[in-house]
Parts: structure tokens; sequence; C-alpha cells
């Protein structure tokens, strides 16, 4: 028996599938359990690039303070002014899920607002389709969709080395 057990219920993420759907944009209040922080030397700019780009909404703003952004529940950033950012983005990463459908709306709008911010997307042994993209503020931001599981594929295989089933496969 795994300490690993089906937990879908418990998050805003769809199942994964071809017809998967993303859930509104919630703008709900509630005590955030993570969020990220990202200081920015330009507030507007980076509030333009995370809505139009990375599909973000203002939650609320204090001017000249802070921007709240969020997508889906539990997807919350925290946009603060600084004198200046770093000049490249560091290996740290933050990373958000969305759905398949999704992915290439998104390249799309973010290449258009800054054309050499996308690296992908590309697929991972975890059966996600990953997308990288470096914000104005040099944020190394992932947008990270599940592929429809298929249990014959290589990457059903890496997950049940490491003791994971899939949601509707026996207990290990």
């Amino acid at each position: 028996m795994s300490d690993y057990y089906n937990a879908f219920e418990t998050s805003p993420v769809p199942a994964p599938g071809p017809d998967a759907v993303p859930p509104e944009l919630f703008r709900g209040i509630y005590g955030m359990p993570a969020f990220v922080t990202i200081p920015t030397s330009d507030l507007a700019e980076s509030v333009d690039f995370w809505v139009r780009g990375l599909g973000f909404f203002e939650l609320f703003s204090i001017p000249g303070t802070l921007v709240h952004l969020r997508r889906w529940a539990f997807q919350d950033v925290l946009l603060v002014p600084a004198a200046e950012v770093a000049d490249q983005a560091p290996a740290m990463s933050f990373s958000f899920s969305g759905v398949l459908s999704q992915v290439d709306p998104l390249v799309e709008a973010c290449r258009a607002l800054r054309p050499d911010s996308v690296d992908g997307p590309r697929d991972t042994p975890w059966n996600t389709r990953d997308v990288t993209v470096i914000t104005p503020e040099n944020a190394r931001i992932v947008f990270t969709a599940a592929k429809p599981f298929a249990p014959d594929s290589q990457e059903a295989r890496n997950l049940a080395a490491i003791g994971i089933s899939p949601p509707d496969g026996p207990p290990r």
C-alpha cells in the first residue's frame, strides 16, 4: 500500500483529456496557501504582460505598492515595485497549471508581446506539455498542462516506476 491516493477533488485543475475545459477565473477571497511575489521596475508593463500574455487578471491593487494577480484558485501572483530587477532570469521557476487547449494561445500571446519570451512547448517524462516564459521582470514562469493519460505510454511507465498509479488504477 502506498501513501499516495487520488485527491484531484482538492484542485481546480480539471482531469486531463482532449476535451478538458479550464475552470473560470476565480475572483473569491481566501487565505492563500501559497503565492509568489515578483519585484518589477515597471508595474504597468508587468501587469499588461501577465494579463494579456499569461491569462491572469487583476484581483486588486494598492497604487504604487502592489498588484495582486490571479488566474484559477490558488494561482496568485503579487507584483511589487522595485528600483531594478535582475538582468537575467534565475534558474528557479514558478509553475502554474492550465489545460492543453490553452498552450498554443498562451505561446502566441506571449510571443506577440515579447517575441523572445517563450521556450517550448515541450513534452515532459511526467506526461505534461510545458512552456517556459521569461516575463518583463525576468521571472521564469512555466505553464504546464497535463496530457491525456495513455496507460501503455512511456510516461505511464515513468509514473509507475515511482509508485504513482493512474487515478482509476489499482492501489499500490
